[in-house]
């Protein structure tokens, strides 16, 4: 029988019969079916279903409280609105020559405002020693090391790139020796001296936190892997009770936490005001707050970190961490140099 088709008006006589094409066409039709709904079953099983392409470490420190990044963002923006009008003085200065200078940042103050500061400082330093500026070369100013906006202390500023370079490996190789002050908030500790050993990382919302130390070399979320990260602690005072000493050579070998597991916090424990001084091994971001805050004695002011921000009638602004000493080998001359940061007011008030 002749066919007629729509798109091309010529009759035309099929090879085979018409009901044989047709029931073919059917049989596609059904299987093209099925295969679709068996799919549709897959993906509804696998929007169901959670896919965990790789086995992350899971981080052993809480996560972010909500409110804390709401302060955070207001104590940036106050940093930043006073940014403009801070200016290095003279009484900042803690060591200077024609390689670096050391200077005591204030809390509240971005490194990158105190290094803008500091051509400023330079000139007037120049000024002050009756020199011919036209005489002395710009300096090429660096970071030698770098503190959060809210940590107080030692801060390196090189001025010559090659000196800068030297630096650099010196903190990289762990030849730079630091000591920190913080004032905590918790349960008294039991111990007077501790080393604290644990991975570190970003979490796959971008917040450090603390991982086991067996988890280091392991991937994370972003591409990066679980760092080493060692401090050691000593408790200078409780309450009030005790006294400020030197610094000292500390022994690592003795009293050692691996970190493993969730430390177990008593939320409802008696808090207490504890001073320590803390003895970084490694150079980790956040490294003594996140550390402070898994031995249950987080930082006054560290909100980040679970720590108050409101302590006997008082709100503080930021966290009360001091950069107290730095201690190194002078990049060019090879001389021993330690650098000591006067202590802040909340440091000398607690002793």
């Amino acid at each position: 029988m002749p066919f007629y088709s729509p798109l091309n008006p010529i009759l035309f006589f099929p090879s085979k019969p018409f009901f044989k094409l047709t029931k073919t066409l059917t049989f596609s039709t059904l299987q093209s079916t099925n295969m679709s709904a068996s799919q549709d079953s897959m993906n509804a099983t696998s929007l169901n279903t959670p896919i965990n392409l790789q086995n992350y470490p899971i981080p052993l420190s809480p996560p972010l409280n909500p409110l804390s990044k709401e302060m955070e963002l207001a104590r940036a923006m106050s940093a930043s609105s006073r940014s403009s009008l801070f200016a290095l003085s003279k009484s900042d200065v803690l060591y200077q020559d024609q390689w670096l200078i050391a200077v005591n940042k204030p809390q509240g103050v971005y490194c990158e405002t105190v290094l803008d500061s500091a051509p400023q400082l330079l000139d007037c330093l120049v000024e002050s020693s009756g020199l011919d500026e036209g005489t002395v070369a710009r300096p090429e100013l660096h970071l030698a090391n770098r503190l959060d906006r809210d940590t107080s202390g030692v801060m390196v500023i090189t001025k010559l790139h090659k000196v800068a370079s030297k630096l650099v490996k010196a903190f990289t190789d762990h030849k730079v020796r630091k000591t920190y002050i913080a004032l905590c908030i918790g349960s008294a500790p039991k111990w007077e001296k501790i080393t604290i050993k644990s991975g570190h990382g970003r979490s796959k919302f971008g917040a450090f936190r603390v991982y086991a130390a067996s988890d280091v070399g392991r991937s994370l979320p972003g591409g990066s892997t679980v760092k080493d990260m060692e401090t050691s602690f000593e408790v200078l005072s409780i309450n009030g009770q005790g006294s400020f000493r030197e610094p000292s050579e500390f022994n690592s070998d003795k009293n050692i936490l691996v970190v493993e597991e969730k430390a177990v916090i008593d939320t409802d424990a008696k808090k207490d005001e504890i001073l320590v001084r803390a003895f970084p091994r490694s150079g980790r971001t956040h490294q003594i707050r996140l550390h402070c805050q898994y031995l249950g004695i987080p930082i006054r002011g560290d909100v980040k970190y679970e720590g108050v921000c409101e302590w006997k009638g008082r709100t503080y602004d930021g966290h009360e961490l001091h950069a107290e000493s730095l201690s190194l080998e002078h990049p060019v001359t090879g001389q021993p140099l330690m650098f000591r940061a006067p202590l802040p007011v909340w440091a000398t008030q607690i002793v």
